[in-house]
């Protein structure tokens, strides 16, 4: 079931949403050579409870997972695509870093993702994060009243097949509100004009995962939890929590 939310309900999660962009941005700052994916994890936590907020991603087990997630953050390095698990491993230079986070505050959600360097940035890594950062722009303008979910989808693989960039065709965004993960799904790739009608008040999170080497494929590590792409080239992930409205899309996860 789908729910339009209200203009209250939507300021409820954007205020959900400052919660995700500060922590994402307390992430990037602390993020360093030699910072282990494990104190990433920490300094979200810390602005989650700072803000009273509580993680959607802490002990979160869908279908698929072996077991219930262990942190605030999936934290995805390299060829790693989403759902890394932050552990003991140390920031290298070089190193491409996904981190994805949610907040539930009041009741309301909000979810985004943001895709970094470390240290000194490979040429090949930064074209990588604009394309994705592209896709993701291109779904949001097409997130209108009157449009449907697959322009959404359609203008977010447009940009991703100009880039040469393959995308894992089972992930993509979804609806949120009360819950992380509502209805409709939002996939990263579609034809325009089909799939759910965009109606204002309806809140969508819009995430384009992008991998270098151009393949669709990817295999699942033995966590169970994070996926890499199959042949070892790099990956990024960037994410909004945006509002359809009568005044055109709503960034709600923005700081």
């Amino acid at each position: 079931m789908v729910e339009i939310k209200t203009d209250t309900a939507l300021d409820a999660m954007r205020e959900a949403g400052r919660v995700v962009a500060r922590a994402l941005a307390a992430v990037e700052a602390a993020a360093g050579v030699g910072v282990s994916l494990r104190e990433l994890d920490e300094a979200a936590r810390t602005v989650l409870n700072e803000a009273g907020a509580r993680s959607p991603f802490l002990g979160y087990r869908p279908p698929f997972a072996p077991t219930p997630f262990p942190a605030v953050i999936c934290a995805s390095v390299n060829d790693a695509i989403v759902h890394g698990i932050p552990g003991d491993y140390r920031l290298r230079d070089g190193d491409l870093v996904s981190i994805d986070c949610g907040a539930e505050l009041d009741g309301w959600t909000g979810d985004a993702a943001t895709t970094f360097t470390v240290g000194h940035a490979r040429a090949a890594d930064l074209d990588l994060i604009a394309a994705t950062r592209k896709a993701l722009d291109a779904g949001i303008a097409a997130a209108v009243a009157g449009h449907r979910i697959g322009d959404i989808s359609h203008a977010i693989g447009q940009v991703a097949r100009a880039a040469r960039c393959g995308m894992p065709a089972d992930f993509g965004g979804h609806g949120i509100g009360r819950r992380m993960h509502e209805d409709p799904h939002v996939p990263n790739r579609g034809r325009p004009g089909r799939g759910f009608p965009l109606k204002p008040g309806l809140a969508l999170a819009i995430e384009p995962m992008l991998m270098s080497g151009g393949q669709d494929a990817y295999v699942t590590a033995a966590d169970g939890w994070t996926l890499r792409t199959i042949d070892g080239s790099r990956a990024a992930h960037i994410e909004h929590t945006i509002a359809v409205t009568e005044q055109g899309p709503r960034v709600l996860t923005a700081l």
